[in-house]
């Protein structure tokens, strides 16, 4: 019975309704499976969430508090509405009422919040020495965060968090480098919530600034119609293109990241209205939501407002402006995205698929006419460019995207607009502030017992000294914590434990003591960044792919799989990174960045063909072996493999051109 009730929406060719998209989402998403409240109980929450946004703004726009109420006041915030909106268990979400326990809870968030603003100057004067009451609301922080993070975020986070604070206690039990003295309760309890080094971290500062004003400017960016004009304007640009369909999805989702920090959204957001044209043009189910898991993961490495964790790594790595991160990030988000879309033309014209067909093609003098709606995003680049601060950035994004949407009686912004995108832009926030308090905990385990130091001479050890190994293993780490973990918590964690040993192996040879150059700082951090991301579409845990399964009606495992398989460049530009920071832009010249550019973008093409099997013509299995190879002399950085790579390019694409029509082309079944 239950097939049947799914069947219609699985076969369907037609964009999916709100409805729909928002039952995926539910499934596939623990920050979209919120409560629907009613009555009295709806303009709570809506009144909550909109004093949320005031009063991150005031303290944008004023300057902010000293870090513990800055901080608290962020934390008591998000938990509270944490427990009105999510329900302890994701079956419950319809249930009409809010179970009496939540109403506890969220009064004790609201009194966790609300304690360092109080007894803000009796704590310091105490000086580390803490009371009864103070012990007991650490404790209700640690406890109200952990549950907080497993319903907004996921259960692997919590379990995670857990188990780091099960390890600080017990750390003296530990074998080897793992073993510490152990530290008692109130300890533990003192770190996590009385110093910088716990909830009240790094990361949650950086929620409580940066990223709540960018998640904000995403909402109003969405209230002015800017996701559906992302579509109008990439099926403009690809559609009429061999398998345009495939190739919009791949340009509207780069877009879509801009406005999404989330994987999974952005794949039900541009997924719903790309996926069926897919498949209507001819694509399978898997290869459909394939290319859109694909593209929508990769939403995250886009500049110029990337992934939470960006931001996150400008105070990780410090002394670095957030400018300097989106123009490092520039290129390998070109070749992470060239990549999807060479495989996908040579998939498309190994199926014969064409583009749309004139009829299906928007007005190209009425998209264009609404350009004036990406002028916000570009406005915020130039800002960036110039030296304007991160912060303030974003709030003048957000009056550009008002001012500007009022040009078109169709995305002009009543009042109402402006005050939902307000409430929208703190619901976005939520989890996001619960993922950084959790990691919060991590990071403070970490500094406290020097686990970050013992694991990265482990890691060390167990490579060999070896960079290559090193690499390899921190990839499969970053990998398996990313399995249904946020990016901004697995970042967190990979940057703590496993970028320390990349700076370590890469600073060989340099004085003791010396400062890390930017060059290898980024290097090391964005690929754990990088692979933090790609475990959204990495089975057996591939959130973005089964939110595309959900919506194209293919098998989930086989869309992951050829998710990944689309997306073999994001496990292969982490690597090119760390060695040839050229391609970070930094203390290099335009010749060597553009030599790289152009050596990389040749072996991506290599390696496509020979993994879809298709170039002028089909590819045979010797020729796909080939084809592979040159693909990877030609990305790594090094002057004789590129010699030899370019020879081989070069002999094989004279081969295919040539021998192109003396092999029959039959479309294949798709």
């Amino acid at each position: 019975m239950e097939e049947n009730k799914q069947k219609p929406e699985i076969e369907s060719t037609e964009q999916l309704s709100e409805e729909q998209q928002k039952a995926i989402l539910s499934k596939y998403d623990p920050e979209s499976n919120t409560r629907n409240h009613q009555g009295v109980m709806r303009k709570v929450v809506y009144f909550g969430l909109l004093a949320f946004t005031l009063f991150q703004l005031y303290t944008a726009i004023n300057g902010q508090f000293t870090a513990y109420i800055q901080r608290s006041i962020h934390l008591g915030f998000a938990l509270s509405l944490i427990f009105l909106l999510f329900p302890a268990r994701r079956i419950w979400v319809h249930k009409p009422s809010i179970p009496w326990y939540d109403y506890i809870f969220a009064l004790l968030s609201i009194g966790v919040g609300l304690y360092w603003p109080i007894f803000y100057d009796e704590i310091v004067f105490r000086a580390g020495s803490l009371s009864t009451v103070d012990l007991i609301v650490g404790a209700l922080a640690i406890v109200l965060t952990l549950e907080a993070a497993r319903r907004a975020v996921g259960l692997p986070i919590t379990i995670i968090a857990a188990v780091f604070l099960v390890y600080a206690y017990y750390g003296r039990y530990f074998p080897g480098f793992l073993a510490h003295r152990g530290q008692d309760i109130d300890t533990i309890v003192q770190v996590m919530f009385f110093t910088t080094d716990g909830i009240l971290g790094t990361p949650i500062s950086v929620s409580a600034t940066f990223i709540f004003v960018f998640l904000l400017f995403g909402a109003f960016l969405v209230k002015t119609g800017v996701g559906q004009y992302f579509n109008d304007l990439a099926v403009t640009i690809a559609g009429r293109l061999t398998g345009g369909p495939a190739k919009v999805a791949i340009f509207s989702s780069a877009l879509q990241g801009t406005i999404s920090g989330s994987s999974v959204a952005n794949v039900v957001t541009s997924g719903s209205y790309t996926i069926p044209m897919m498949k209507k043009l001819g694509y399978r189910k898997e290869f459909a939501g394939g290319v859109e898991a694909a593209a929508s993961t990769g939403g995250q490495i886009m500049p110029p407002i990337m992934g939470a964790a960006a931001f996150l790594m400008v105070e990780f790595i410090g002394g670095v402006s957030y400018w300097e991160i989106a123009q490092a990030a520039a290129i390998p988000a070109v070749l992470y995205f060239s990549g999807i879309w060479i495989m996908t033309h040579f998939e498309a014209k190994r199926v014969g698929l064409k583009g749309l067909p004139p009829e299906e093609m928007p007005d190209r003098k009425e998209v264009l006419k609404k350009i004036y709606l990406l002028v916000p995003i570009l406005a915020i680049i130039v800002m960036l460019f110039v030296g304007i601060p991160t912060m303030q950035a974003a709030l003048w994004g957000i009056v550009l995207a008002v001012v500007l949407s009022a040009l078109n009686k169709e995305t002009r912004m009543s009042f109402r607009d402006i005050v939902d995108a307000l409430v929208d832009g703190a619901r976005t926030a939520l989890a996001v502030a619960a993922a950084t308090a959790a990691a919060g905990m991590i990071v403070g385990v970490v500094v406290k017992t020097g686990l970050g130091l013992g694991l990265a001479n482990g890691l060390i050890d167990a490579a060999g000294g070896s960079v290559l190994l090193t690499l390899v293993f921190t990839m499969f780490a970053s990998l398996v914590l990313g399995m249904g973990s946020p990016t901004t918590a697995n970042y967190v964690i990979t940057s703590t434990i496993a970028a320390p040993a990349i700076i370590t192996l890469l600073m060989v040879g340099e004085p003791a003591g010396a400062a890390v150059p930017l060059a290898i700082a980024l290097s090391a951090h964005f690929f754990v960044f990088y692979f933090g991301i790609v475990a959204d579409i990495t089975p057996p845990v591939a959130l973005a792919a089964f939110a595309a399964s959900g919506v194209s009606g293919g098998d989930p495992i086989k869309t992951g799989v050829t998710a990944a398989k689309l997306a073999i460049a994001a496990f292969i530009i982490p690597y090119m990174i760390v060695f040839s920071p050229e391609l970070l832009m930094i203390d290099t010249t335009p010749l060597e960045v553009a030599w790289v550019l152009f050596t990389a973008i040749s072996g991506m093409i290599a390696i496509g063909a020979g993994i879809i099997g298709f170039w002028y013509r089909k590819v045979f299995w010797y020729e796909r072996l080939i084809a592979i190879a040159t693909g990877l002399l030609l990305i790594y950085p090094e002057g004789l493999s590129d010699t030899i790579g370019l020879v081989l390019f070069i002999i094989l694409l004279a081969i295919q051109f040539m021998t192109k029509d003396k092999f029959e082309q039959k479309p294949v079944q798709a």
